[in-house]
């Protein structure tokens, strides 16, 4: 037996709550309202507050039990939810619209509580969150219709719009366009337009799931990036699809029409359909939007069709708008990081060359001002001034090298060069200056019958390893220099030229190392790893960069490796081999000794 509102009037009375003094939730008590609560997008009450005058006893209360709060009404002796929905699924929906499009909305709805029936007319109210938040909470606000005996028969929700005439269907559909519009153009960050889109397009048309897939030419795959689905499913948003295996996702690709798929491929679709539809800009596409089907909305019509269309359009070039900004942004900080550096790579390099320069003109004062007392002292004094120009010829020349790099102008000889000529040289300049320092220098040549002869410009090999020589001696301090060489029998080809493999040359030290979160840096023009290295080692910290621009213009390639701070470096660099040789085996150098 039901009792109606109107039988309900003398016996269930919502008075003025705000003249209670004695009740369990004084925050909700104040809203003036029969029924509030605060629940979060899962349906989970955080806070409840009912209040009625007589309360009947078949809901389970005493005579004097006029106020239930969240201990009393929601949580049984198992800690379960008493008082909820009887259309769970349909309430949920319902919480994740309001949450998404943050409107209020009216909504009448039947709880169950103690095997009773109660019917409410609520009014849901999205929290406002801070800015750029999304919202998560909803306050509730109703009154009682009516208390049922026996469970109320819901109707069969099926898809509104196709209730409505032609015209009225016209005008909804375009309403949901614009609602779906207004929340994307409200942010240019491309993750969030992606989960509002789907939050937007899910709610709006209450369906199950709905996933959006990014795309980008020519990829023979998508990843779901984004997705809405219902609570009673379970998410499968990196869902990754295999254009070649599911060939209507394709075909909404090519064509740029929305496209229903009957049977998809992936369990968690079936065995509903899916409609698919490509986002795209000035015909360009650049995701695709899969919607789950029910019965009732299938076939699609024509103008339905025509609004998934349209949908996806204004979509697409949303995205394309915020992957330009998003695109423009990351060029911003790029060129900001790249003045950045440059002004602080001038102020570095404008106190390199002041030093040298003026030891020069220092020396050569005190040579013209008589203060050298006899041709010794005059003879050591012309050779720091001559110390100090090299050292200034070779910050130009790096200076130089960069603008030259930079510009795509530099020029490179590439002959025949004996790998043991260029050791040997090499040998000869850094040997005295790593004796000057008790450190030990060893040079590992490989083991052959013949020359190795390898592909390079001459001067340039020269000066990328007299780079990372000088940077391994500078800051090595105790210990030594290893440098060896290994040939790599894989063939290669460079500029249209087939070689037989390559040399790879190693330079390791025992010197103070890099940490593992700076070692990106070394490569970056205008970067240095640690200013305060470079005010206490000197050097403009281009070398590493100028020889991995050199190499790879040699066809070759340039690695660091470092376990961190105190425990030494090695580089690495590779250069084709100009003909193979004959190498020798363990046996062959046995039988030699």
């Amino acid at each position: 037996m039901s009792i109606t509102a109107k039988s309900q009037k003398s016996n269930i009375s919502s008075p003025n709550l705000e003249s209670m003094t004695t009740h369990t939730d004084g925050s909700l008590s104040t809203l003036g309202a029969e029924l509030v609560y605060k629940q979060d997008a899962s349906g989970r009450y955080l806070s409840f507050f009912w209040h009625q005058s007589d309360v009947p006893r078949e809901l389970g209360t005493t005579e004097n039990s006029q106020i239930l709060n969240i201990e009393q009404i929601v949580n049984d002796d198992n800690g379960n939810q008493t008082f909820v929905p009887v259309d769970a699924s349909g309430y949920l929906q319902k919480l994740q619209q309001i949450l998404t499009n943050l409107v209020p909305e009216k909504y009448q709805c039947w709880f169950s509580y103690h095997q009773h029936w109660l019917e409410f007319e609520l009014v849901i109210s999205p929290i406002m969150p801070k800015l750029g938040s999304p919202a998560t909470e909803v306050l509730v606000m109703g009154r009682l219709l009516q208390i049922s005996a026996q469970k109320p028969k819901l109707k069969q929700s099926s898809p509104q719009i196709r209730q409505l005439n032609p015209t009225l269907r016209s005008q909804k559909h375009q309403q949901l366009i614009n609602q779906v519009t207004k929340n994307l153009v409200r942010t240019l960050n491309l993750d969030i337009i992606w989960q509002q889109a789907v939050d937007s397009l899910g709610s709006a048309l209450q369906v199950e799931r709905c996933i959006i897939f990014p795309y980008q030419f020519p990829n023979s795959s998508v990843k779901g990036f984004a997705e809405y689905h219902h609570p009673k499913l379970s998410p499968i948003q990196e869902l990754e699809i295999d254009l070649d295996s599911e060939p209507g996702f394709a075909q909404a690709l090519t064509n740029l029409v929305p496209v229903v798929i009957e049977s998809p491929i992936h369990p968690q679709f079936q065995p509903q359909k899916i409609l698919v539809v490509a986002t795209c800009h000035q015909e360009q596409p650049n995701g695709l939007i899969a919607i789950t089907l029910c019965d009732e909305c299938y076939p699609l019509t024509d103008l339905e069709m025509k609004v998934a269309k349209e949908l996806a359009d204004h979509l697409g070039t949303t995205i394309a708008h915020a992957t330009l900004y998003q695109e423009l942004e990351i060029a911003r900080q790029q060129a900001e990081e790249a003045t950045r550096r440059k002004s602080e790579f001038l102020a570095n390099v404008s106190h390199e060359l002041r030093t040298p320069l003026n030891g020069m003109m220092g020396f050569l004062k005190l040579i013209l001002d008589g203060m050298a007392d006899d041709p010794q002292e005059q003879r050591e004094f012309l050779e720091e001034a001559y110390g100090s120009s090299v050292y200034l010829h070779e910050i130009i020349n790096d200076i130089l090298d960069i603008a030259k790099i930079e510009a795509g102008k530099i020029d490179l000889e590439l002959r025949s060069v004996l790998l043991d000529e260029i050791f040997c040289d090499v040998e000869g300049f850094i040997r005295p200056q790593a004796e000057g320092k008790n450190l030990s220098l060893q040079m590992q040549k490989p083991d052959t019958c013949d020359e190795i002869i390898i592909n390079g410009d001459y001067q340039r090999l020269k000066q990328v390893m007299l780079n990372l020589l000088g940077n391994a001696l500078k800051f090595t301090h105790e210990g030594g220099i290893t440098v060896s060489a290994e040939v790599v029998r894989k063939k290669v080809t460079f500029q249209e030229q087939q070689f037989p493999g390559m040399v790879r040359v190693r330079v390791a030290d025992t010197g103070i190392g890099v940490s593992l979160d700076k070692q990106d840096k070394l490569f970056q023009l205008f970067s240095q790893v640690d200013g305060s290295r470079t005010r206490q080692y000197g050097g403009t910290g281009l070398g590493l960069a100028i020889s991995q621009k050199l190499i790879e213009a040699m066809g070759g390639e340039v690695n660091f490796y470092s376990l961190g701070e105190g425990l030494g470096s090695t580089v690495t660099f590779t250069v084709p081999l100009y003909q193979q040789p004959v190498l020798l085996s363990h046996s062959d150098s046995d039988s030699s000794d």
